[in-house]
Protein backbone atom coordinates (compact mmCIF):
# COMPACT_ATOMS: atom_id res chain seq x y z
CA UNK A 1 0.00 0.00 0.00
CA UNK A 2 1.73 3.71 -1.38
CA UNK A 3 -0.01 6.38 0.98
CA UNK A 4 0.65 10.16 0.19
CA UNK A 5 -0.20 12.34 3.25
CA UNK A 6 -0.90 16.27 2.36
CA UNK A 7 -0.25 18.76 5.49
CA UNK A 8 1.89 21.36 4.41
CA UNK A 9 1.63 23.67 7.58
CA UNK A 10 2.10 25.18 10.51
CA UNK A 11 4.85 23.48 12.24
CA UNK A 12 2.28 22.98 15.21
CA UNK A 13 0.12 20.79 12.41
CA UNK A 14 2.66 18.85 10.99
CA UNK A 15 4.01 17.91 14.31
CA UNK A 16 -0.37 17.12 15.09
CA UNK A 17 -0.30 14.77 12.04
CA UNK A 18 2.93 12.21 13.20
CA UNK A 19 0.92 10.02 15.38
CA UNK A 20 -0.73 9.03 12.10
CA UNK A 21 1.92 7.81 10.34
CA UNK A 22 2.49 5.40 13.73
CA UNK A 23 -0.75 4.13 13.24
CA UNK A 24 -0.59 3.32 9.85
CA UNK A 25 3.07 2.01 10.53
CA UNK A 26 1.33 -0.19 13.29
CA UNK A 27 -1.69 -1.58 11.66
CA UNK A 28 0.26 -1.69 7.69
CA UNK A 29 4.03 -2.45 8.53
CA UNK A 30 4.90 -2.65 5.00
CA UNK A 31 3.09 0.79 3.93
CA UNK A 32 5.10 3.16 1.73
CA UNK A 33 4.28 6.74 3.57
CA UNK A 34 5.29 9.96 1.47
CA UNK A 35 4.23 13.28 2.67
CA UNK A 36 3.74 16.80 1.15
CA UNK A 37 5.09 19.41 3.35
CA UNK A 38 6.19 23.15 3.41
CA UNK A 39 9.70 23.10 2.84
CA UNK A 40 10.70 25.18 5.62
CA UNK A 41 8.85 22.10 7.99
CA UNK A 42 10.44 19.22 5.90
CA UNK A 43 12.80 18.16 8.48
CA UNK A 44 9.87 17.57 11.07
CA UNK A 45 8.11 14.10 9.08
CA UNK A 46 12.13 13.20 8.01
CA UNK A 47 12.52 12.16 11.75
CA UNK A 48 9.79 9.92 11.04
CA UNK A 49 11.40 6.61 10.65
CA UNK A 50 7.94 5.50 8.62
CA UNK A 51 8.36 8.42 6.00
CA UNK A 52 9.76 7.21 3.34
CA UNK A 53 9.84 10.63 0.72
CA UNK A 54 9.02 14.18 1.65
CA UNK A 55 7.71 16.24 -1.49
CA UNK A 56 8.61 19.53 -0.18
CA UNK A 57 6.23 22.56 -1.78
CA UNK A 58 7.10 26.56 -1.22
CA UNK A 59 2.95 28.05 -1.77
CA UNK A 60 4.20 30.88 0.98
CA UNK A 61 7.09 31.64 -1.13
CA UNK A 62 5.68 31.18 -4.22
CA UNK A 63 3.07 33.41 -3.50
CA UNK A 64 5.78 36.19 -2.86
CA UNK A 65 6.79 35.89 -5.94
CA UNK A 66 4.19 34.89 -8.90
CA UNK A 67 5.55 36.93 -11.28
CA UNK A 68 9.05 35.23 -12.00
CA UNK A 69 9.96 32.68 -13.74
CA UNK A 70 11.74 30.79 -11.89
CA UNK A 71 8.78 30.85 -9.24
CA UNK A 72 6.56 29.03 -12.40
CA UNK A 73 9.37 26.40 -12.74
CA UNK A 74 9.75 25.33 -9.24
CA UNK A 75 5.64 25.04 -9.26
CA UNK A 76 6.09 22.78 -12.05
CA UNK A 77 8.74 20.52 -11.00
CA UNK A 78 6.61 20.33 -7.66
CA UNK A 79 3.43 19.54 -9.53
CA UNK A 80 5.89 16.88 -11.57
CA UNK A 81 7.42 15.34 -8.19
CA UNK A 82 3.39 14.88 -6.98
CA UNK A 83 2.45 12.81 -9.92
CA UNK A 84 5.38 10.64 -10.54
CA UNK A 85 3.66 8.27 -8.24
CA UNK A 86 0.76 6.52 -8.31
CA UNK A 87 -1.08 6.26 -4.68
CA UNK A 88 -3.43 3.96 -3.49
CA UNK A 89 -4.56 6.75 -1.12
CA UNK A 90 -4.17 10.45 -0.93
CA UNK A 91 -5.18 12.33 2.38
CA UNK A 92 -5.70 15.78 2.77
CA UNK A 93 -5.40 16.47 6.74
CA UNK A 94 -5.14 19.86 6.43
CA UNK A 95 -8.50 20.61 5.00
CA UNK A 96 -7.68 23.90 3.59
CA UNK A 97 -8.40 25.01 -0.51
CA UNK A 98 -4.43 24.63 -1.00
CA UNK A 99 -3.96 21.52 0.28
CA UNK A 100 -6.68 20.09 -1.09
CA UNK A 101 -5.61 21.44 -4.77
CA UNK A 102 -2.50 20.07 -4.20
CA UNK A 103 -3.68 16.40 -3.36
CA UNK A 104 -6.12 16.72 -6.34
CA UNK A 105 -3.06 16.86 -8.63
CA UNK A 106 -1.97 13.67 -7.21
CA UNK A 107 -2.54 10.27 -9.11
CA UNK A 108 -4.51 8.30 -6.40
CA UNK A 109 -7.96 8.13 -4.38
CA UNK A 110 -8.14 11.72 -2.32
CA UNK A 111 -9.77 11.14 0.67
CA UNK A 112 -9.96 14.42 3.25
CA UNK A 113 -12.62 15.76 5.98
CA UNK A 114 -16.34 16.46 5.16
CA UNK A 115 -17.81 19.90 4.48
CA UNK A 116 -18.56 20.04 8.01
CA UNK A 117 -15.11 19.01 9.47
CA UNK A 118 -12.68 20.84 6.88
CA UNK A 119 -11.35 23.72 8.25
CA UNK A 120 -12.64 25.71 4.94
CA UNK A 121 -15.56 23.52 3.30
CA UNK A 122 -15.24 24.17 -0.24
CA UNK A 123 -11.64 22.20 0.02
CA UNK A 124 -14.06 18.85 0.72
CA UNK A 125 -15.07 18.83 -3.01
CA UNK A 126 -11.94 18.06 -4.12
CA UNK A 127 -12.37 14.85 -2.35
CA UNK A 128 -13.43 11.75 -3.69
CA UNK A 129 -14.07 10.42 -0.53
CA UNK A 130 -15.14 12.48 2.61
CA UNK A 131 -15.65 11.74 5.80
CA UNK A 132 -16.98 13.65 9.17
CA UNK A 133 -14.85 14.09 11.84
CA UNK A 134 -15.95 15.74 15.18
CA UNK A 135 -14.23 19.54 15.07
CA UNK A 136 -14.76 18.65 19.36
CA UNK A 137 -11.59 16.57 19.27
CA UNK A 138 -8.31 17.53 19.35
CA UNK A 139 -6.54 18.17 16.64
CA UNK A 140 -3.67 15.50 16.98
CA UNK A 141 -7.22 12.59 17.62
CA UNK A 142 -8.95 14.57 14.60
CA UNK A 143 -5.90 13.75 11.89
CA UNK A 144 -5.93 10.03 13.58
CA UNK A 145 -9.50 9.36 13.07
CA UNK A 146 -8.93 11.27 8.98
CA UNK A 147 -6.36 8.63 8.61
CA UNK A 148 -8.04 5.98 10.22
CA UNK A 149 -11.15 6.19 8.43
CA UNK A 150 -9.48 6.96 5.18
CA UNK A 151 -7.76 3.80 5.41
CA UNK A 152 -10.19 1.50 7.60
CA UNK A 153 -9.11 0.62 11.04
CA UNK A 154 -9.28 2.14 14.43
CA UNK A 155 -6.86 4.63 16.46
CA UNK A 156 -6.97 4.10 19.38
CA UNK A 157 -5.11 5.28 22.79
CA UNK A 158 -2.28 7.75 23.43
CA UNK A 159 -0.57 9.16 20.47
CA UNK A 160 2.98 8.14 19.70
CA UNK A 161 4.84 10.77 17.94
CA UNK A 162 7.47 7.91 16.53
CA UNK A 163 9.86 10.55 16.29
CA UNK A 164 13.40 10.83 18.58
CA UNK A 165 15.96 13.36 18.42
CA UNK A 166 19.30 13.70 16.28
CA UNK A 167 21.79 12.31 18.48
CA UNK A 168 24.19 14.57 20.34
CA UNK A 169 25.09 17.89 22.08
CA UNK A 170 25.19 21.42 20.70
CA UNK A 171 29.14 22.06 21.23
CA UNK A 172 28.10 25.82 22.72
CA UNK A 173 26.00 24.07 25.46
CA UNK A 174 28.42 22.91 28.74
CA UNK A 175 27.04 19.75 30.28
CA UNK A 176 24.81 20.53 32.92
CA UNK A 177 21.06 20.38 33.10
CA UNK A 178 19.29 22.62 31.26
CA UNK A 179 15.30 23.97 30.61
CA UNK A 180 14.89 25.23 27.07
CA UNK A 181 12.72 28.66 27.35
CA UNK A 182 10.63 29.26 24.16
CA UNK A 183 9.93 32.76 24.54
CA UNK A 184 8.92 33.59 21.18
CA UNK A 185 5.86 33.50 19.25
CA UNK A 186 4.13 34.63 15.87
CA UNK A 187 1.56 36.67 17.85
CA UNK A 188 2.20 39.53 20.49
CA UNK A 189 -0.60 38.62 22.64
CA UNK A 190 0.41 35.07 22.72
CA UNK A 191 3.30 36.07 24.92
CA UNK A 192 4.43 36.09 28.37
CA UNK A 193 5.79 38.91 29.89
CA UNK A 194 9.37 40.00 30.26
CA UNK A 195 9.45 40.24 34.20
CA UNK A 196 7.60 36.83 34.44
CA UNK A 197 10.54 35.18 32.26
CA UNK A 198 12.89 36.50 34.55
CA UNK A 199 11.08 35.62 38.10
CA UNK A 200 10.92 31.92 36.26
CA UNK A 201 14.66 32.00 35.26
CA UNK A 202 15.79 33.11 38.41
CA UNK A 203 14.02 30.77 40.62
CA UNK A 204 15.47 28.26 37.89
CA UNK A 205 18.94 28.80 38.72
CA UNK A 206 18.65 28.55 42.22
CA UNK A 207 17.77 25.11 41.71
CA UNK A 208 20.51 24.27 39.75
CA UNK A 209 19.31 24.70 36.30
CA UNK A 210 20.75 26.80 33.24
CA UNK A 211 17.97 28.65 30.87
CA UNK A 212 18.79 28.09 27.35
CA UNK A 213 17.07 30.28 25.10
CA UNK A 214 16.56 30.06 21.60
CA UNK A 215 14.96 32.27 19.02
CA UNK A 216 14.20 31.91 15.16
CA UNK A 217 14.45 35.33 13.73
CA UNK A 218 16.82 38.26 14.17
CA UNK A 219 14.65 39.87 16.43
CA UNK A 220 13.35 37.28 18.35
CA UNK A 221 17.28 35.99 18.97
CA UNK A 222 17.87 39.44 20.09
CA UNK A 223 14.65 39.00 22.75
CA UNK A 224 16.46 36.09 23.66
CA UNK A 225 19.70 37.35 24.17
CA UNK A 226 18.37 40.29 26.54
CA UNK A 227 16.56 38.16 28.83
CA UNK A 228 19.33 35.79 28.99
CA UNK A 229 21.57 38.54 29.43
CA UNK A 230 19.69 39.66 32.50
CA UNK A 231 19.67 35.84 34.09
CA UNK A 232 22.70 34.57 36.03
CA UNK A 233 24.15 31.26 33.78
CA UNK A 234 21.70 31.33 30.97
CA UNK A 235 22.71 30.97 27.16
CA UNK A 236 21.11 32.93 24.38
CA UNK A 237 20.89 29.97 21.57
CA UNK A 238 23.19 30.55 18.21
CA UNK A 239 20.67 30.33 14.72
CA UNK A 240 19.78 26.51 14.72
CA UNK A 241 18.22 24.54 12.08
CA UNK A 242 14.93 22.66 13.16
CA UNK A 243 16.69 19.30 13.88
CA UNK A 244 19.40 21.22 16.20
CA UNK A 245 16.41 22.60 17.43
CA UNK A 246 15.26 19.18 18.29
CA UNK A 247 18.06 17.87 19.25
CA UNK A 248 18.27 20.91 21.87
CA UNK A 249 14.66 20.36 23.32
CA UNK A 250 15.21 16.30 23.36
CA UNK A 251 18.42 16.96 25.83
CA UNK A 252 16.82 19.20 28.07
CA UNK A 253 14.95 18.34 31.72
CA UNK A 254 11.99 20.17 30.63
CA UNK A 255 10.63 22.70 28.47
CA UNK A 256 8.51 25.96 28.99
CA UNK A 257 7.12 27.91 26.13
CA UNK A 258 4.15 29.66 25.07
CA UNK A 259 1.87 28.41 22.15
CA UNK A 260 4.39 28.18 19.55
CA UNK A 261 5.36 24.76 17.28
CA UNK A 262 8.45 24.17 18.80
CA UNK A 263 6.39 23.62 22.33
CA UNK A 264 4.42 20.94 20.52
CA UNK A 265 7.80 19.40 19.16
CA UNK A 266 9.08 19.33 22.48
CA UNK A 267 6.21 17.25 23.71
CA UNK A 268 6.71 15.07 20.41
CA UNK A 269 9.96 14.57 21.49
CA UNK A 270 9.05 13.15 25.33
CA UNK A 271 10.71 15.61 26.88
CA UNK A 272 8.50 17.00 30.09
CA UNK A 273 6.21 19.92 29.20
CA UNK A 274 4.78 22.95 30.43
CA UNK A 275 2.99 25.35 27.30
CA UNK A 276 2.00 28.78 28.13
CA UNK A 277 -1.47 30.24 26.65
CA UNK A 278 -2.50 33.66 26.97
CA UNK A 279 -4.32 34.50 24.08
CA UNK A 280 -5.85 30.90 22.77
CA UNK A 281 -7.92 28.31 24.30
CA UNK A 282 -5.25 24.97 24.65
CA UNK A 283 -8.58 22.85 24.81
CA UNK A 284 -8.55 21.05 21.13
CA UNK A 285 -4.82 22.90 20.07
CA UNK A 286 -3.09 22.45 23.37
CA UNK A 287 0.12 20.32 23.89
CA UNK A 288 -0.95 16.46 24.18
CA UNK A 289 1.50 13.26 24.26
CA UNK A 290 2.04 10.45 26.46
CA UNK A 291 5.01 12.29 28.27
CA UNK A 292 4.34 14.83 31.29
CA UNK A 293 3.33 18.22 29.76
CA UNK A 294 0.70 20.35 31.01
CA UNK A 295 -1.42 23.32 29.57
CA UNK A 296 -1.37 26.41 31.37
CA UNK A 297 -3.99 29.69 31.33
CA UNK A 298 -6.07 29.93 28.17
CA UNK A 299 -7.90 32.88 26.45
CA UNK A 300 -7.27 36.24 28.10
CA UNK A 301 -5.60 34.16 31.42
CA UNK A 302 -2.10 34.90 32.18
CA UNK A 303 -0.51 31.99 33.86
CA UNK A 304 2.27 32.89 36.72
CA UNK A 305 5.71 31.83 37.51
CA UNK A 306 4.66 30.09 41.01
CA UNK A 307 1.90 28.23 38.23
CA UNK A 308 4.91 27.37 36.49
CA UNK A 309 7.05 26.49 39.06
CA UNK A 310 4.69 24.11 40.83
CA UNK A 311 3.75 22.42 37.30
CA UNK A 312 7.61 21.66 36.80
CA UNK A 313 8.39 17.45 37.22
CA UNK A 314 10.69 17.51 40.12
CA UNK A 315 14.27 16.54 38.90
Amino acid sequence: MRILLVKTSSLGDVIHNLPAVSDLKRHFPEARIDWCVEENFAAIPSLHPGVSRIIPVAIRRWRKALFKAATWREIGAAQAALRATAYDLVIDSQGLLKSALLASRVQGIVCGYAADSAREPLAARFYQRRFSISRSQHAVDRNRQLVAAAVGYSADGLPDYGIAPPPGRPDWLAVSPYIVLLTASSRDDKLWPDEHWLALGRQLHARSLRAVLPGGSPAERARAARLAGALPDAIAAPPLSLPALATLLGGANAVVGVDTGLTHLAVALDTPTIALYTATDPGLTGVFGRGYHRNLGGKGLLPSVTEVLDALPAA
